[in-house]
């Protein structure tokens, strides 16, 4: 029961859990703050250096802004300087992560909290209704101001000009205060703190896809519907092209529209509960849900799917891409070595689409992790005690969570091969009346492809599996760690230099690159034994350590 003072209705106490919300979030906020900006950063330095000169980026501008998978994927061009290029290389895609930054914000610090009972703790003392409300949506302004002053700072020295730098910075922000609103709208609607991000992600996903149609379309196409995203709308700001600074108002607008609309929203609902009505469930539980394995798929197929639909997207169109890729290269060596370094061959078709399998590979990887890790969260939310407590033990348990996450990797791996094949498939047979026969040997060649890196994003998985088991503590932090190794060391490993030995510590160094790369039964076999390994440490840990 929230107790209220004279003074003291609404908004009090709101500093004080603002700044208990950024003291709980001082490792989150930095670590997506700085990630965003060295994205957009290393964009640019990229650009500047691949394609020193202005005939260089003008004659990719050409080839790049006309191909309608790019456009897809990145959106509209604006000129070919090196920062209208930035902005249309990565300026979307980081609205997109400052989006998602905002929504995790804004959803842990109101629905979330809630959802736990410490909103409830807190509402004891004086503390108005809509004080923790306010205090997300502060924490999420404050983690887009500090976005807008480092790139403001960092966009300069990479010598991009600060008037656009500044657009751009002020453009990226805007969307995430934009996607607050979203956010907040979901935590009212929302019964749970998995419900409301579903709801702000769906409504983001809406978003990109409202955006890459309007901006792939073609002459007479629906070209407008880039106007109905605030995404597009990143975009249609030119930061670098003569900015648009009568764009942003419409960032103000909606998220200004969707704060009123959650004050008002929660102003009427019972605490603990949303506005949508829960799905009621069925009277008896299916014959799946009797072990933990079941559990296990029931809590992991929504998420799963969401990253299935995802990965279809991105890796259709990403394939797509692949016709042309010598043509937007051009002659900018730098950048030919780049995909051939990462594709592990030099026919550069086949090295584009084995850097992409990778890409897919990791993913994967990704997914796996944040399976692997919801046993600790299961454990320290108070979950796994209840099923413990039945005839399902310690190992069923764990085994069974870490089953469902190799078989989603292998969904993932799946889809991702299957859709680049139809990508580049249907592609490359436009305009030849080869189309469907391109698709179906492309689509089966991209597909074992893609479930050669399977052992690789186990190994990632099973890691993760050992370190719930040995260090329950720091399993989750230490997981994601290991994943962000493996990320950086399977991208930038041998740009930077790395040893051998080093490169070696990545699974993915050893699995094949495909297509067009030799194959190796051994590897795939060390690979194998190695998660075996791993997962059984982590069990066998994992069944004689004390819960909590």
């Amino acid at each position: 029961m929230t107790l209220h003072t004279p003074g003291h209705a609404g908004l009090a106490g709101t500093a004080v859990i603002t700044r208990l919300a950024l003291r709980r979030d001082r490792i989150m906020l930095p670590a997506w703050v700085y990630l965003i900006t060295a994205g957009l950063a290393s964009t640019a330095y990229t650009f500047r250096k691949l394609y020193p000169t202005a005939a260089a980026r003008a004659a990719f501008a050409v080839t790049g802004g006309g191909n309608p998978a790019l456009r897809f994927l990145y959106g509209r061009l604006y000129g070919s300087s090196t920062g209208a290029l930035t902005a249309w290389r990565y300026g979307i895609w980081a609205a997109i992560f400052g989006a998602l930054m905002t929504i995790f914000i804004v959803i842990r610090h109101t629905r979330a909290e809630e959802e736990a009972g410490r909103q409830e703790l807190l509402g004891s003392a004086v503390v108005g209704r809509q004080a923790a409300l306010t205090a997300g949506l502060l924490a999420a302004a404050t983690a887009n101001l500090a976005l807008i002053v480092l790139l403001c700072l960092a966009l300069p020295l990479t010598g991009l000009p600060a008037a656009g730098s500044v657009a751009l910075a002020l453009a990226i922000a805007a969307s995430g205060l934009a996607f607050a609103g979203v956010a907040a709208v979901a935590a009212q609607l929302a019964s749970g703190a998995r419900g409301a991000r579903g709801l702000a992600f769906g409504v983001l996903g809406a978003a990109f896809v409202l955006r890459a149609i309007g901006d792939s379309a073609g002459p007479g196409g629906p070209a407008w519907l880039s106007w109905a995203s605030p995404l597009g709308w990143v975009e249609l700001t030119r930061p670098f092209g003569g900015p648009r600074w009568w764009v942003l108002a419409l960032f103000l607008g909606l998220a200004a529209a969707g704060t009123g609309v959650a004050y008002a929203l929660a102003a009427r609902r019972d605490y603990g509960a949303g506005l949508l009505p829960d799905r009621p469930g069925r009277p008896a539980a299916s014959r799946w849900l009797r072990g933990p394995l079941g559990l296990a798929w029931r809590l992991q197929r929504g998420t799963l799917g969401g990253w299935a639909g995802g990965v279809a997207c991105v890796f259709a169109v990403s394939g797509a891409a692949a016709k042309g890729i010598g043509s937007l290269l051009g002659s900018s060596t730098a950048l030919r070595d780049e995909f051939t370094r990462l594709g592990g061959q030099t026919a550069i078709t086949s090295a584009y689409l084995a850097a992409l399998i990778g890409l897919a590979g990791l993913a994967a990887a990704g997914y796996a992790t944040a399976a692997v890790v919801q046993l600790r969260a299961a454990e320290t939310g108070g979950l796994a005690e209840p099923l413990l407590a039945t005839a399902a033990g310690r190992l069923r348990w764990g085994l069974s969570q870490l089953a469902v996450a190799v078989a989603g990797a292998t969904v993932l791996l799946a889809v991702a091969g299957l859709a680049a094949g139809l990508g580049y498939g249907l592609r490359t047979g436009t305009g030849t009346g080869t189309g469907t026969g391109a698709a179906g040997p492309q689509a089966a060649r991209l597909l074992g492809a893609a479930l050669a890196q399977l052992p690789a994003a186990a190994v990632v998985a099973a890691a993760a599996m050992a370190l719930v088991g040995l260090w329950p503590g720091g399993a989750v932090a230490g997981a994601w760690t290991v994943l962000g190794a493996v990320v950086a060391i399977d991208l930038f490993g041998q740009a930077l230099g790395l040893s051998h030995w080093l490169l070696d510590v990545s699974p993915f160094t050893h699995a094949p690159r495909l297509p067009g790369g030799p194959v190796s039964a051994a590897p795939l076999l060390w690979l194998t034994v190695a998660a075996v390994a791993l997962g059984a440490v982590g069990l066998a840990a994992l069944r004689r350590r004390d819960l909590g």
